[in-house]
């Protein structure tokens, strides 16, 4: 497995970096975020019912709802939750997005600051100027008008080298090269989704599963077209990966087979991720035909 140089345009990874100003500047602390509205910021989730919900009550802190969202909807990721929500007689709305954590995040954090959320996908938007200038900070990559493009919820998007999203993801884990406050909201938003890990993600979800198995051991974010990050602080590890067909699948794979060469996770906590690791293949009669296998270079 082949990994290119640089990450390609792919927001979805860094929403735990992107959700540092909610938290470092107390806007988080003064609207009574809980951890699991913290996490939900952090996510690309499945849009289950508990993440619709968790994204409704971080706009209700801030006096807002979901009129205010400008990220678009879609279905329900999960199919579950699809299957739930149109046999009620319902249509999704953009509590239902995948980044409606995230957008909810962005939100808040204009709302505190005094700012008029209107408008905040907008990379000129005050709130949004925060966001990306942390992104740039942690990533140590300069972030403009030459590297951005605009995600499928809006938001601007900036092609970002994997180094640099593992320099972010390192910085992340540790601390180290963070400014105090920084540091402290780093940790808060690690101890937050170690705590909350369906909130990152869900049900059957790579992120969920990971961090379940390992608590704070390990803070992980896949993203699309094959991106996968992973920050171990008790090694003070970042962790970026491509895939050059964009599979997830297959960044899944690469990124549990290296969390686990790293830590190497005992009792049921190693059990777990060697099926990560190591995916089982399963026809439509359940019938086992075979296995996605790392490289052996990562295993």
């Amino acid at each position: 497995m082949k990994l290119p140089a640089a990450a390609g345009l792919n927001p979805p990874i860094v929403k735990s970096m992107q959700a540092l100003p909610l938290v470092e500047t107390g806007a988080a602390t003064r609207l009574r975020l809980t951890d699991a509205e913290i996490a939900l910021a952090c996510s690309s989730h499945n849009g289950e019912e508990d993440h619709v919900a968790t994204a409704a009550s971080m706009l209700a802190k801030a006096g807002r709802d979901v009129s205010c969202l400008e990220c678009g909807s879609h279905w329900p990721s999960h199919d579950a939750a699809t299957r739930r929500l149109a046999a009620a007689g319902g249509t999704p709305s953009a509590l239902h997005n995948n980044c409606s954590g995230k957008h909810s995040g962005f939100v808040c954090l204009a709302c505190d600051l005094g700012h008029d959320p209107k408008g905040y996908i907008s990379p000129d938007h005050p709130a949004m100027r925060m966001v990306t200038a942390a992104l740039s900070e942690m990533t140590g990559t300069v972030l403009d008008e030459r590297n951005r493009g605009t995600d499928g919820c809006s938001i601007p998007t900036f092609a970002i080298p994997l180094r640099g999203l593992a320099t972010g993801f390192a910085r992340y884990g540790t601390g180290n090269g963070m400014a105090p406050d920084r540091a402290a909201a780093a940790a808060k938003i690690r101890a937050a989704v170690a705590a909350n890990p369906f909130f990152v993600a869900g049900t059957g979800r790579l992120d969920t599963q990971l961090m379940t198995a390992l608590g704070a051991r390990v803070f992980c974010k896949g993203g699309a077209e094959g991106v996968f990050c992973a920050a171990i602080p008790e090694l003070g590890y970042g962790i970026a990966v491509k895939c050059d067909d964009g599979a997830g699948r297959a960044a899944g794979v690469a990124g549990a087979a290296l969390v686990q060469r790293f830590l190497r996770p005992t009792g049921e906590a190693g059990d777990a991720l060697a099926k990560l690791a190591r995916p089982a293949i399963k026809n439509w009669n359940a019938i086992h035909v075979g296995d996605m296998l790392p490289a052996a270079a990562l295993a």
